[in-house]
């Protein structure tokens, strides 16, 4: 049958057609369910009421499969999101509109299974909010209201659940309703414990109102709501129904996060109440642990509610120690001593990794002045046990809060460092490991300030540490932090030590543990790269070791040691220069060429470390590592094109990862989840940011390979599932540009003149400007800035005016932005809860700001000295957004800044820029009294230029 015929005779007037069609769409035969699909969809576009009314009769059907999948597909066919013209309640004819109504009605009040009620109120809900608006279903609201009113509690929970998808649909039709949904979900909240569906759906719908509301004082109408929502979640704790009190957490801290303020008059109780239930062991964890999120939840609330939590104390203490009794629930296992590899995470419950994840967010979101007088009241009581787990809960609470209250901690350095290096001497081996990790934080967070103050009495300690034979876990971990230690450590620090390092780490080459071996090789790779030309005095005893590690790691179990290997090779012949190392290099390319023409699966962990060894080689040899870019491109490039491994489910679906083999990040945007698996991402990371290393280092004989990576590279500058993917791609732009014009200039471009040269400026530069206009990070928002100027330095001049307008359009947008942020965090320094620890937090957002504008300034000063007076008219546009910027309520970088840009204008347009002296020289002149030295340079400066170029417009200034 051709497909007329085939839709005729589905849609006939046999119904059991239709059904058999849909239930094809569910089959496992790839064949069957795809031909299903196809005639499915002509059968949407040809016949949309027909298919609409058959979907509808089908939520009557006997078989629960069937009448899910009517359910899924009348959701999609019914709601066209984003104007497909197959799907839309808009083509549909009255007489179908008016017969779906009903028979969605009668669906909700006839079906029983609660995940298909769940399914159906969802389609009510949004074919609601597609008709109200227009008053085109005006029996619904009378309906709802008499539904929930009833004395039905299947009806009751169907009108909460469509009122509550109804408020995350549309807000306008609900607001003249909203006294009447108070009272109704006020006696839902107080429905019989008995009927628990009933009362969480009543949470929900409450919540989602209040979320969906236009202003704080109509929000404030139902915040007599939560003393109601607090005695449900009571209720069922009390009842024994701890399935309904997670539901019910959960939707509460939906309202934490949503709308923090909300919660401000009850704070007190809701955070008393949250910790009573976080403190009591005769609870599920599940249920301890969702308690314990709405608080981190309320803490990190900075934007909504900054310093809200701050202002209870006495719970932040109780909070921060049901989190540190968390890490106590940690066994002493045999296999943890006997492990093979550094996998730290593979003995830890779901309740020690729940309470370190708290500990690092609390300590972030609160602030050191804060928590550390709570931790430094807890350590001495823990550290005081005799129990080995309080010792090392104390060691691993002091690492994790580093971070957020490193400023806090560099005060009293003396007393941390003390409390890690006595712990040292702990006899229980999991206590020196929790000691040295301590040390591996506090190394990176409380830098330099410890390698200054410290170095005398950790480097000893941790090099005492890596002759503890009788315990690898504990030795590999010691010699692992020296890479922590030397990040941030100047040179001259570490000369004193290399002898003895560089000892201790042969001997740990040699052992038999890979997970010894491992740790050895970061550690030589980390003081190659600090100590530099000091290395050089190691090399013939380090890099015999190294090779035989590299050529005998060949067994799988011992991938990573191989991956270390390569990883310490590379880094140290980079340091000490292709005339030392070429002749081992040849060698090691050799290995390397053997395992990249072996088959490397997709999750092998070498595959990132061979990328990044390749590059350091090429940035070892430069030239002379061209002859092997034929053989190291192809896979570098197919790691660059990998796809994200992205999973987009429902956020109320349940999810279990069963792999141990790869990393996934969950995150919950809206009524989706989103499942994204890490590794491949961070081999899509790497292999861009190699890219951009080799153009980098082969400049103009990179020219072979830029017409593959340019169009690989170009569109991940709006590549929003990983934030270094786009760093890659930004930082890679100019280096292409460099790499063509040199390539032309030096005539090694295959006959390709600056016409090729621009046709590359062009795709470049105008996806540079659209990926700056959505970029939702301010610091990658810089990077894209100094990209753009780089690019506009080698090639300016190609510049075309439409393309000046998108650069100045673009300047003016993020002006706009910028002064949209800071307008709202000088907002936020009014909030009743506003305090110095919140205030330093916006000092750090504002100077980050501050960094845009500096980049937006030199971006200006490359197009002024690039176009001069040709750019004078674009300089009239800009003019009222720049102004603001000399006012005295603005920072001393935004004034210095405003008057560079002057200063450029004065200097690159001379005559023409007479006309702007009348506006900028007397703010010029008082400027050179300012407190602050960069603008007073600045100002002389300018003033300087004025006197040279200004002529007769001047001397009215200066009297004469």
């Amino acid at each position: 049958m051709d497909p007329e015929q085939q839709m005729a005779a589905v849609l006939g007037s046999r119904p059991g057609a239709f059904a058999t069609l849909i239930s094809y769409l569910m089959s496992s035969d790839n064949k069957k369910r795809k031909k299903a699909e196809s005639l499915f969809s002509l059968c949407r576009v040809h016949n949309p009421d027909v298919v609409a009314l058959r979907l509808t009769h089908l939520l009557d059907s006997s078989l629960p499969q069937l009448r899910t999948m009517a359910a899924v597909l009348l959701r999609s066919h019914l709601i066209s999101h984003g104007g497909g013209c197959d799907a839309g309640l808009s083509r549909l004819n009255a007489i179908t509109k008016a017969s779906i109504k009903s028979l969605l009605l009668a669906a909700v009040q006839r079906e029983e299974s609660k995940f298909l009620t769940k399914q159906l109120c969802d389609v009510v809900a949004e074919v609601a909010a597609a008709l109200l608006p227009e008053n085109e279903w005006p029996e619904f609201l009378p309906f709802m209201f008499q539904a929930v009113t009833s004395g039905s509690p299947h009806l009751q929970e169907s009108s909460l659940l469509v009122f509550s998808r109804l408020s995350q649909c549309t807000r306008d039709p609900l607001l003249p309703h909203l006294a009447s949904l108070h009272s109704v979900f006020l006696n839902s909240l107080s429905h019989p414990i008995s009927s628990p569906d009933v009362r969480i759906a009543a949470l929900g719908a409450s919540i989602n109102l209040v979320r969906c509301l236009p202003s704080a004082v109509d929000r404030d109408e139902f915040a007599d709501l939560l003393p109601a929502m607090m005695l449900t979640l009571t209720e069922f704790l009390n009842s024994g129904n701890e399935a309904a009190a997670q539901e019910a957490l959960k939707l509460l801290i939906e309202l934490a996060g949503a709308e923090p303020k909300f919660l401000r008059r009850q704070l007190p109780h809701l955070v008393g109440s949250m910790l009573l239930i976080a403190e009591a062991d005769a609870l599920d964890e599940s249920t301890r642990h969702l308690a314990i999120e709405f608080m981190i939840t309320l803490a990190e609330a900075r934007d909504g509610a900054p310093g809200m939590m701050r202002k209870l104390p006495q719970f932040i203490g109780r909070l921060f120690a049901v989190l540190m009794k968390m890490l106590l629930d940690i066994d002493d296992e045999s296999t943890w001593h006997a492990a093979e590899e550094d996998d730290e995470d593979a003995w830890e419950t779901d309740n020690y990794n729940f309470g370190q994840e708290c500990l690092d967010r609390l300590s972030i979101a609160i602030g050191g002045t804060t928590i550390v007088p709570v931790a430094f009241e807890l350590f001495p009581v823990y550290l005081a046990s005799p129990d080995w787990q309080k010792h090392h809960a104390a060691l691993i609470t002091l690492a994790l809060i580093a971070e957020g209250c490193s400023k806090v901690l560099i005060k009293n350095l003396e007393q941390v460092v003390t409390m890690a290096l006595n712990s040292f001497q702990h006899p229980h081996p999991r206590v020196r490991w929790a000691a040295i990790n301590a040390i591996r934080q506090l190394s990176t967070d409380l830098s330099p300030d410890l390698q200054v103050q410290y170095h005398q009495r950790v480097l000893p300690t941790l090099a005492s540490a890596m002759d503890d034979f009788q315990n690898p876990r504990v030795q590999a971990h010691a010699a692992s932090v020296i890479l922590n230690f030397t990040e941030n450590c100047a040179p001259g620090i570490l000369t004193h030590y290399l002898d003895g390092f560089v000892s201790k780490l042969l001997v740990l080459l040699q052992n038999k543990k890979p997970i010894v071996q491992g740790a050895a090789l970061i550690a030589l790779a980390s003081l190659a790269d600090s100590s530099r030309e000091q290395f050089q005095n190691y090399y013939d005893a380090v890099m015999p070791c190294l090779k035989t590690i590299l050529l005998n790691a060949t067994v799988k179990s011992n991938r990573m040691l191989l991956a270390k290997s390569m990883e310490c090779i590379s880094l140290v012949g980079m340091v000490v220069g292709k005339d030392k190392f070429r002749d081992d290099a040849k060698q090691v390319m050799e290995v390397l060429m053997s395992l990249q023409g072996s088959q490397i699966e997709i999750d092998d962990p070498i595959a990132s470390y061979m990328l990044q060894a390749w590059t350091r080689l090429c940035q070892c040899l430069g030239q002379d590592f061209l002859p092997y870019m034929n053989f190291v491109m192809p896979p570098l490039l197919q790691s660059a094109q990998l796809e994200p491994d992205v999973t987009i489910t429902s956020a109320d679906s349940e999810y279990m990862d069963n792999s141990n083999e790869d990393r996934v990040e969950i995150a919950n945007f809206g009524d989706k989840r989103i499942r994204i698996r890490t590794r491949v991402l961070e081999e899509k990371a790497t292999a861009c940011s190699m890219l951009c290393c080799y153009a980098d280092e082969l400049k103009e004989n990179f020219y072979p390979w830029i017409d593959q990576v340019a169009p690989t590279l170009v569109p991940l500058l709006k590549f929003y599932f990983d934030e270094e993917v786009r760093r890659a791609a930004v930082s890679a732009m100019p280096e292409l540009l460099r790499s063509a014009k040199l390539a032309v200039e030096k005539g090694l471009a295959q006959g390709r003149d600056e016409s090729y040269v621009k046709q590359l400026f062009d795709y470049i530069v105008p996806a540079l400007v659209e990926a700056l206009h959505k970029e939702p990070e301010i610091e990658i928002c810089s990077s894209m800035l100094d990209s753009l100027n780089q690019c506009m330095q080698l090639s300016g001049h190609l510049l075309d005016k439409g393309q000046i307008r998108s650069i100045v359009d673009e300047i003016k947008h993020l002006i706009t932005a910028s002064t949209i942020r800071k307008r709202e965090r000088a907002e936020r320094m009014k909030a009743e809860d506003f305090d110095a620890e919140e205030g330093e937090f916006l000092k750090e957002e504002n100077e980050q700001e501050e960094e845009v504008f500096d980049q937006v300034s030199d971006c200006l000063g490359t197009m002024i000295k690039t176009f001069k007076t040709y750019f004078v008219p674009f300089l009239d546009e800009l003019s009222v957004y720049l102004k603001p910027m000399w006012g005295r309520d603005k920072t001393p970088k935004e004034r210095r800044i405003a008057i560079c840009i002057f200063d450029d204008v004065a200097e690159q347009c001379q005559e023409s820029a007479l006309k702007y002296y009348d506006t900028y020289l007397p703010f010029l002149i008082e400027a050179c009294n300012d407190g602050d030295a960069g603008v007073r340079r600045a100002a002389v400066y300018g003033i300087g230029v004025c006197a040279e170029f200004g002529g007769l417009v001047f001397r009215p200034f200066v009297g004469g």
